[in-house]
């Protein structure tokens, strides 16, 4: 997905006019997602019935649909990724809603484990820690390129690491794939608003372009703000 928007908009590190619009735009968009996400995920924690189509009450595991709803927020990044230059805008609109409805059922879970309280709190720090670093790379003069791919790196080591304790079971490997992930999204959310401000820079107002990039930066932003929030919630969040 950054890859995408990089290839198609991204032609310099020169510092490009301020996009106050664009980014407006942007935020008004990720903060819509959130929305949708933790009213999806609070409606299904709270209705017995929905939750039962997640999971198989009997055994605890993923139901069917439980699988379809926990997979498909992947697939729907990866078509919005590779179809970014055919979908069209209002297109691309609808698979991101459907994309928060997805991923907030998919969340729903967290509310089963943790009391609402350290979830509202960790909500509440995340959001703390995500605004000052979108601060930061929006008024920074320096360019943090290279400083994204060093965080890049780190995220395919997070994810690596997360398949082999996948087998291990390790719940001190745990942690630290979990401090690591809360230092690499931090400084992603920095890396992404100042690729983005430079985007919206490039993009004229208004175009179906503009609203397309718009949406995926959005995304980008939204899966910054989710993974801070749930590597946070390993150390803040109290178990039930």
């Amino acid at each position: 997905m950054n890859n995408t928007l990089n290839k198609n908009y991204v032609k310099s590190t020169e510092t490009y006019p301020l996009a106050t619009t664009f980014m407006s735009g942007v935020f008004l968009w990720m903060f819509l997602a959130l929305a949708i996400s933790a009213a999806t995920a609070w409606l299904f924690a709270s209705n017995t019935e929905l939750m039962s189509m997640l999971y198989n009450m009997e055994t605890g595991g993923l139901s069917m649909f439980g699988w379809v709803v926990m997979l498909a927020p992947l697939g729907l990044v990866i078509w919005m990724s590779a179809g970014f230059q055919r979908m069209s805008a209002s297109t691309m609109v609808l698979v991101f809603i459907l994309f928060s409805v997805l991923l907030g059922a998919s969340l729903s879970s967290i509310f089963l484990l943790y009391t609402s309280a350290s979830i509202a709190k960790t909500f509440l720090i995340t959001a703390g820690m995500f605004g000052t670093m979108a601060v930061v790379g929006y008024t920074t003069k320096t360019d943090l390129t290279k400083f994204g791919s060093i965080m890049f790196m780190g995220l395919i080591g997070i994810i690596i690491a997360s398949v082999v304790n996948m087998f291990l079971h390790s719940g001190t490997m745990d942690y630290i794939i979990s401090f690591i992930g809360v230092l690499v999204f931090t400084g992603l959310t920095a890396y992404d608003v100042q690729k983005l401000k430079r985007i919206g820079g490039q993009v004229a107002q208004g175009s179906e372009a503009a609203r397309k990039v718009t949406i995926m930066g959005s995304l980008t932003l939204y899966l910054d703000f989710i993974n801070l929030f749930l590597f946070l919630l390993r150390f803040f969040g109290n178990r039930k």
